[in-house]
């Protein structure tokens, strides 16, 4: 019997992939004919107008006479620079991210009687549902932390007495809830699946009520429970950076598609984090250290240009690394000069190098960050500017903070649910219409044949 099986599996990969490949393509050249935006993207690469939002601007070049023009990039989030909210943070010592959570979703920053609240309030949601870790997490371990995040989140439906209540309390209640639970559920996933598929121990550590977001991650994932304050501070500002990016990119826009249908706020969340799991998007920062430690095992001097800038060619070529082509952390759909949140993390990286004896891989960095320009110019042609998005210091950063890598792109997802959420809201009150562009279809009528004449 499992022969049987086994050799109809066989049959349906190799003998139906030609017939799937020849009934799924679509000729390039059919999309500049019929003038369609692939990606969403005008012909320039910039992003197709799809929608106003008052949360967050993205700002990374300037259009002059119709003219793409690169300038240094700027993010702000309801109209404050996310420096000026890091450099406020840092200059008094304070946890930002969240106030943070307070300014996107109601549009202000908090006073410290407002934040003071929220802050007790994310305490008291951070425990999950009676059983919940039981039967949701420990009974049905996942290898991928992404994966049991987004099961999680549409599980938590079950557990709520109003789910699909779409009023703006209701929606602003479960945001809070989920802004607070999703830490709590990526560090149970966390911790079973080091039990389950890494056969280490597993230990969960009470939750502390006098605890910001940050410390209360890294004394979960911690066995000792031990941290320094400013390695708190660190990941309290990477929180702070990854918060929210506007409504165009893949996880936002995914959350206010479903948004847009009516559908409950875990549904909406959910599809966020599946689309952040990409290694197109979220999932880069992981493709990043991925890289780099393929970079590091097979380039001898690490300081030699040439022998880093040949390997990075290799890369282009695909005949190393995951063969994908990609150069990952360097480039993006918005920022030309600069992307606002690398300088950050790449400025307070700077400063605590030494301490982790992390200084060559620093530097390595740097070397690629500043080779992959010109690599990009002279294996493609490609003239445009370029520079290292947010993924590439981010894994940096982690590994500093012993962040084990299956978590990168889950801390991700824990920092940008205040911005899905914030979205979410905007777009079920201000909006009221289904998304739903349209396709052209290229298939030609056929007349239906019996099947005994096929």
């Amino acid at each position: 019997m499992d022969e049987l099986f086994t050799g109809k599996e066989h049959l349906l990969a190799q003998g139906l992939a030609h017939d799937v490949a020849e009934y799924s393509q679509i000729e390039p050249e059919l999309f500049d004919k019929y003038q369609v935006k692939r990606g969403l993207r005008n012909i320039d690469g910039t992003g197709v107008m799809a929608g106003l939002t008052n949360i967050c601007n993205v700002h990374g070049y300037l259009i002059n006479d119709g003219e793409r023009i690169a300038d240094e990039g700027r993010l702000t989030y309801r109209g404050i620079d996310v420096r000026d909210i890091v450099n406020g943070c840092l200059a008094d010592g304070h946890f930002g991210f969240e106030e943070v959570v307070w300014l996107l979703l109601f549009g202000k920053l908090p006073t410290q009687a407002e934040l003071d609240t929220l802050c007790d309030l994310l305490y008291e949601y951070r425990e999950l549902p009676e059983y919940f870790a039981e039967d949701m997490i420990i009974k049905a371990p996942s290898k991928n932390i992404m994966n049991k995040l987004a099961r999680s989140v549409l599980a938590l439906y079950s557990y709520d007495d109003n789910p699909d209540d779409t009023s703006l309390s209701n929606c602003v209640r479960q945001s809070l809830q989920l802004i607070a639970r999703m830490p709590t559920i990526m560090t149970y996933a966390y911790q079973v699946k080091r039990r389950h598929f890494d056969k280490k121990s597993m230990y969960f550590h009470p939750i502390n009520p006098e605890y910001r977001t940050a410390q209360s991650i890294l004394n979960a994932i911690r066995p000792n429970k031990k941290f320094t304050e400013d390695e708190a501070r660190l990941l309290d500002l990477c929180l702070i950076v990854h918060a929210e990016h506007g409504g165009g990119n893949n996880s936002t826009f995914s959350c206010r598609v479903l948004s847009s249908s009516g559908t409950d706020t875990y549904s909406a969340v959910s599809a966020a984090i599946g689309s952040l799991k990409g290694p197109k998007h979220g999932g880069a920062n992981h493709r990043v250290m991925m890289m780099m430690d393929d970079l590091m095992a097979n380039v001898k001097d690490w300081e030699n240009e040439d022998e880093v800038a040949a390997y990075l060619v290799r890369i282009l070529r695909r005949e190393v690394g995951d063969h994908s082509g990609l150069i990952y952390g360097m480039g993006h759909a918005v920022y030309t000069k600069s992307d606002p949140r690398a300088v950050i993390l790449k400025e307070q990286a700077s400063k605590i190098v030494a301490q982790h004896g992390m200084e060559r891989e620093f530097r390595l960095f740097e070397l690629v960050e500043r080779l992959s320009p010109q690599v990009f110019a002279a294996e493609r042609g490609n003239t445009k500017e370029i520079c290292a998005n947010v993924d590439f210091y981010s894994g940096l950063v982690y590994r500093m903070l012993r962040i084990p890598d299956d978590l990168f792109t889950p801390m991700f997802a824990i920092a940008r649910v205040p911005g899905w959420c914030a979205h979410r809201i905007e777009e079920i009150t201000t909006n009221g219409r289904i998304m739903r562009p349209a396709y052209r279809s290229l298939s030609k009528s056929k007349e239906y044949v019996p099947i005994s004449e096929r």
